[in-house]
């Protein structure tokens, strides 16, 4: 017989799971000086939502606040030196 070593538990990295509503060029996203992020019209009403620090760190999910809806941002490096306003 073999001994029974206790198990390590085991870690499990969850993603979610998230279909986009569209995706949407960063380009035809307007920059909002106010909320300092780009946007873009939601259906909702409202609008989705992306700042400079998420697009530098690598992020492509732009948020609405107001529903669930999400759009996925497509951009080049380069867009990102050209279309943040300096200062963000």
């Amino acid at each position: 017989l073999h001994p029974v070593l206790p198990s390590r538990p085991r870690r499990v990295r969850a993603r979610a799971v998230m279909s986009s509503y569209d995706e949407v060029d960063l380009e035809d996203m307007e920059w909002n000086a106010e909320l300092g992020a780009f946007t873009f019209q939601c259906p909702c009403g409202d609008v989705f939502q992306i700042t400079p620090a998420e697009l530098r760190a690598g992020e492509e999910i732009a948020h609405c606040p107001s529903c669930s809806l999400v759009v996925t941002v497509v951009y080049e490096d380069d867009d990102l030196k050209e279309l943040i306003p300096e200062g963000f």
